[in-house]
């Protein structure tokens, strides 16, 4: 019998050892943003956030800024499909060298083509925009780039990960005939990945639509660009007027992905044989005109890429950039700012995991036929959510900051709400995917629904809510650089000031911390996931 058990046992400690040290860090990142200590409420902007409550009820309808939204709206609207093109173009040409079944039994191989991948994909899409400002000046690909570049690091994972799964039947007997391994795996796997393929290209082009309107808010131009002027001159009208554009972009982006990804994995067939899908036919035609017509409508030039000035400007950065800046006072303040980074990024997830712990089951599409009134609150808490992700994490920033002083906490909070309209989402869906089984025995039996969701569904919910809330604490290590850049503290507020003042080997250091730092939790969130299996 203590055998059988032990397994059990170990396993049981090991989840509340886990558990009691994340109450620990929750604790301590708490106590380093001063909230048990200092005073962190500004009294004084209770009436400025009133004003812009109330706005909300009365949003800016003139025609002329109406039409210089719609404009803004095609400029990020450009941005995205392109930044996702490059990055697809990018993904699909890295996943080939980074497939483990590229490299058969060359695992070093392998490991050096995936940490290649770290760099692209530690630094936040803003820290390239702002980067690329110093080499290529106001361009459109400054937009492009900033997207194409990190999204092309994680699409190549993503991609080679999705070839790694599908079987090599068709593969092997490639290789068998004399094919190269690059040939074997562009018409023995890819052919078979192609529905996967699809489906993640969409999502990324989901995605791209919110780090455009990021872009905006550093000088890129969008909906971005026009939200922080409007912000800046206190027209809350105007702001909200903003936010609106941004929900509707994004409902259409997020609909629009997930009818693809469905038609995706459940393709239409007559018989044994499959057909072709009209609807994914026509999305894809639509989203490659859209690739055209975003090329000429920002006027991008391949000429930049290659001007004697852009390769002036990238032989001094590089130059400027190395060796790195390895002062011991600098080296004090980026361990330091990697400190208050952290910080920030355990109480966002902190905040979001308990959120979305309490909304996941009022957010959840519920089964069988429900009352009008929880249909009516369900549809609101889903929107309040689909709000909360629209807007971008500096944006919150600001908000908080009417009502907060000025330090880690506005920026860790903002955070924490932005990643709050993600995981809601994520642990909702997770939820409506459990077996309703055990909660309709229970009402059966009398129950209350309140007593069916604590004792039917939210045990149950745990492990992949908790699942997907380290996958965010991930991104979120890299939100809070943007936070940062902004004036919130951290590695941003750092790297923010480096730029500034054209210290490149202070950009580099602080490069390197950020890429070292995602790489840290990385691990230490994978280890926790394999706790909670």
């Amino acid at each position: 019998m203590t055998v059988l058990t032990a397994p059990r046992l170990r396993r049981d400690r090991t989840r509340w050892a886990w558990g009691l040290g994340a109450l620990a860090v929750v604790g301590w990142a708490l106590a380093g943003a001063g909230l048990f200590a200092d005073q962190v409420v500004n009294r004084s902007g209770t009436a400025q956030f009133g004003r812009f409550a109330a706005a909300a009820l009365s949003p800016e309808l003139d025609g002329a800024f109406l039409s210089v939204l719609g404009t803004a709206t095609l400029v990020t609207i450009a941005y995205a499909a392109l930044g996702t093109a490059l990055a697809v173009g990018l993904g699909a040409v890295g996943a080939v060298a980074v497939a483990r079944t590229t490299w058969g039994r060359r695992r070093l191989g392998w490991l050096l083509a995936r940490g290649a991948l770290a760099v692209p994909r530690g630094l936040h899409e803003a820290v390239w925009g702002l980067l690329l400002v110093n080499l290529l000046g106001l361009d459109p690909w400054v937009g492009v780039l900033a997207i194409g570049i990190p999204y092309g690091a994680v699409t190549a994972k993503v991609f080679a990960d999705l070839l790694d799964e599908v079987p090599r039947g068709a593969h092997d007997a490639l290789l068998a005939a004399g094919a190269g391994r690059v040939s074997a795996v562009l018409y023995g796997l890819l052919p078979p990945a192609s529905g996967g393929l699809l489906s993640y290209s969409f999502y990324r082009l989901e995605c791209a639509v919110r780090s455009a309107v990021v872009l905006g808010l550093i000088g890129a131009g969008g909906l971005g660009y026009q939200l922080s002027l409007s912000f800046s001159s206190l027209r809350w009208e105007q702001v909200w007027t903003c936010v609106y554009a941004l929900t509707a972009l994004c409902v259409l982006a997020v609909v629009a992905g997930r009818a693809v990804r469905r038609r995706v994995a459940a393709p239409r067939s007559a018989g044994d044989r499959l057909q072709r899908d009209p609807a994914l036919t026509a999305a894809v035609t639509v989203t490659v005109l859209g690739v055209v017509w975003s090329w000429w409508y920002l006027a991008v030039s391949p000429a930049t890429l290659v001007s004697d000035r852009t390769g002036e400007q990238l032989r001094y950065v590089l130059s400027a950039a190395w060796p790195p800046d390895t002062d011991a006072g600098f080296l004090r303040a980026v361990l330091a700012a990697a400190v208050e980074t952290l910080q920030m990024s355990v109480i966002a997830i902190a905040v979001a995991t308990v959120g979305a712990v309490l909304l996941a089951g009022v957010a959840a599409h519920p089964a069988g036929r429900p009352g009008p009134l929880r249909r009516l609150v369900g549809s609101v808490v889903r929107l309040a959510l689909l709000l909360l992700r629209a807007v971008p994490p500096p944006v919150w920033a600001l908000v908080l900051l009417f009502v907060l002083l000025p330090g880690v906490l506005p920026g860790a909070l903002a955070l924490g709400v932005y990643t709050l309209g993600v995981l809601g989402r994520l642990a909702a869906e997770a939820t409506e995917e459990l077996d309703p089984r055990p909660r309709a025995a229970l009402a059966a039996m009398g129950a209350p629904p309140v007593a069916g969701w604590l004792y039917g569904v939210a045990p149950r919910a745990v492990g992949p809510v908790l699942a997907y809330a380290l996958y965010r604490w991930e991104v979120a290590i890299r939100d809070t650089i943007l936070i940062g850049l902004l004036g919130a503290g951290g590695l941003g507020a750092l790297l923010a000031t480096a730029l500034a003042t054209f210290d490149w080997g202070a950009v580099t250091t602080v490069l390197a911390a950020t890429v070292l730092l995602t790489a840290a939790v990385d691990l230490v969130s994978d280890r926790a996931r394999q706790a909670l299996r």
